[in-house]
């Protein structure tokens, strides 16, 4: 596997690192080059390696839901060290909940070093409790999202505990992020999401040139985020259930009647489901 020093994006003095973790997750870690914060650290060997290498002290974990695969590692990173973490207020984390700042909606998260000013945002759908973290500007200029398993590229996360109108309000709330926002996915989903995309929107030639180039991406070993919400706008499906291309081919496949966007996106995500 590549080492994910190559795949570092650099923003100012800042650097946005994909740690690659079990067969398909990343662990976002944020540096100023001294200082680091991961996001949903699943597994804490790859992290710890990772700061290792560059010589980067963790300073604080940033947590968007309760499942295994991004809380799994973080009691073996603090290992005793007083190291803040932030999670969401809705959800229980078991025996890490002695250790966990709660946040929610509307909260801030400020970090001095790396200089993090995060807003909290509320997604609930994949899980009841789920939350993002928006920062409005690196030290560049450039927006981030770090919003785990509620929006991937050309995807979204599954239902295990929310309803489609939750996610489907959460999805809108991110989607009217600016433009240029960095969305850090916390999965390497895209191909078997953009081949579900292609089924849903076939008509759609920014969607069939992503196909291409994301396939190019993967054949090479790069990762395929960060995505940006413009991107998503314009290839997700999941922010486009109201587009009438999308919810014909839903009622011509699946032989229903699409009435609303509601509608559209509660086909399209039991679809989904069950898409191979």
């Amino acid at each position: 596997m590549n080492s994910p020093l190559e795949y570092a994006h650099g923003h100012g003095n800042y650097e946005y690192v994909p740690v690659p973790a079990f067969d398909d997750n990343y662990i976002w870690v944020v540096s100023d080059g001294r200082h680091a914060v991961a996001v949903d650290p699943g597994d804490a060997a790859p992290v710890r390696a990772y700061l290792a290498k560059r010589g980067w002290r963790l300073v604080a974990i940033l947590l968007t839901h309760h499942h295994a695969d991004h809380v799994g590692g973080v009691a073996d990173l603090l290992n005793g060290q007083a190291v803040p973490v932030y999670g969401p207020a809705g959800e229980a984390l078991g025996a890490l909940d002695p250790f966990v700042t709660r946040v929610k909606g509307g909260d801030r998260v400020h970090l001095d070093a790396p200089a993090l000013d995060l807003t909290v945002l509320d997604v609930p759908g994949h899980t009841r409790g789920h939350i993002a973290y928006f920062q409005a500007a690196d030290p560049a200029g450039t927006p981030h999202l770090f919003c785990g398993d509620t929006l991937f590229a050309c995807g979204c996360g599954r239902l295990f505990e929310g309803t489609p109108a939750q996610m489907l309000e959460s999805l809108d709330a991110l989607a009217a992020l600016p433009g240029a926002t960095q969305v850090h996915c916390a999965h390497e989903y895209t191909l078997s999401n953009i081949r579900f995309a292609l089924a849903c929107d076939p008509g759609n030639a920014a969607l069939r040139a992503w196909s291409r180039d994301a396939a190019a991406l993967r054949e090479r070993g790069v990762p395929t985020l960060p995505t940006t919400i413009a991107h998503e706008r314009a290839v997700n499906p999941f922010l486009r259930a109201d587009d009438p291309a999308v919810q014909a081919t839903l009622a011509d496949q699946l032989h229903e009647t699409v009435p609303d966007r509601l509608a559209a996106f509660t086909l399209m995500r039991e679809w989904k489901n069950r898409f191979r």
